[in-house]
């Protein structure tokens, strides 16, 4: 490592091929029954971060547990993101399934002709309001600027413009 700091660029290609088996290693012991995905994610974030602190290993002690150290790090880094990832997802085989129902696909209610003529019945700033924000994407600064409208005015008239169609078009409305 004392080599690799002092800019020997051969040396610390060594160093990193030769510490990435240990990492390996090291990594999928603590990281039980991890994927492999997950074990060589450890080992690049290691080898990343050795790469980014290389300048505060001190020369005059023992490289290993510097080493090790940071990789301690990095798996705990690892474990709270699997933490985190299985509060936050749901295995797909838990869930029913949905798609066949035709209640589940709004999609299916509706005639595009039968939409278009309740947007068109809409009051002109509320239909205007949907066409630009709702169907033509845009964003709220740029529909203002082509409206003239305030910002606030905009939102308003899009949630009585939903509002209207919800009522017109029957919002539980099942085929």
């Amino acid at each position: 490592m004392a080599a690799a700091q002092d800019g020997d660029a051969d040396a610390y290609r060594k160093l990193l091929h030769d510490i990435a088996p240990l990492l390996r290693r090291v990594a999928a012991r603590r990281l039980d029954r991890a994927p492999a995905a997950d074990v060589e994610d450890v080992v690049q974030d290691v080898l990343l971060s050795v790469h980014a602190v290389r300048q505060t290993y001190d020369p005059a002690r023992p490289f290993l547990p510097w080493l090790m150290a940071i990789q301690r790090h990095r798996i705990g880094d690892a474990m709270r993101r699997r933490v985190r990832r299985g509060r936050n997802e749901v295995a797909v085989e838990s869930l029913e399934e949905t798609f066949a129902d035709r209640a589940a696909n709004t999609e299916d209610q509706f005639d595009g002709k039968e939409i278009h003529a309740a947007v068109a019945g809409l009051p002109p700033a509320q239909r205007r309001a949907i066409e630009l924000l709702k169907l033509k994407e845009m964003s709220l600064k740029e529909a203002a600027k082509e409206t003239g409208m305030s910002e606030t005015a905009l939102k308003v008239a899009t949630h009585r413009g939903i509002k209207a169609l919800r009522a017109l078009l029957g919002k539980d409305r099942a085929p």
